[in-house]
């Protein structure tokens, strides 16, 4: 019965080790595709981002980042992950169940992010005024729709 306990027991581990490393492999998917699906040019291959992506693209300092510097919260790993997660379900969903809009808003969450992020890096600039508002009510040139490239429906 002991030889049994002991057996069992390793079983179970070798069972835990392997589900954690499949979990990890299909959280984190195969290589590269973290890495890949950051990327600008993976934001722009939904047909409906092209017109964003233009007006970041050809605007300013900020086409220096990428997307998920701004859209995706910073404040600790797991956060930034769960996010990442989340979004990118919900567009997977609603592009392959055929709902995309032909113009797409951010949500209320992702403006926090949004915000959020804007002070993050540019902290030392904004330390002194308030941050209750919106950063885009006043640099109305960083909403993609009118960073000079017109939209089309």
């Amino acid at each position: 019965m002991s030889l049994l306990k002991k057996l069992n027991w390793k079983v179970l581990v070798l069972l835990a080790i392997l589900g954690g490393a499949i979990g990890g492999f299909l959280s984190f998917g195969p290589p590269q595709l973290m890495a890949k699906t950051e990327s600008p040019l993976f934001c722009n291959s939904c047909h409906v981002m092209e017109s964003r992506f233009e007006a970041w693209f050809n605007v300013g300092a900020h086409r220096t980042i990428r997307c998920v510097d701004c859209h995706l919260p910073h404040e600790n790993l797991p956060a930034y992950y769960v996010w990442k997660t989340i979004d990118g379900m919900k567009d997977v969903v609603v592009f392959y169940s055929g709902r995309t809009p032909q113009n797409i808003t951010i949500s209320e969450h992702g403006k926090k992010f949004v915000q959020a992020n804007c002070i993050r890096c540019h902290s030392e600039r904004v330390a002194m005024i308030n941050q209750e508002r919106n950063c885009w009510d006043c640099h109305r040139f960083l909403q993609h729709q009118l960073a000079g490239v017109r939209l089309t429906n």
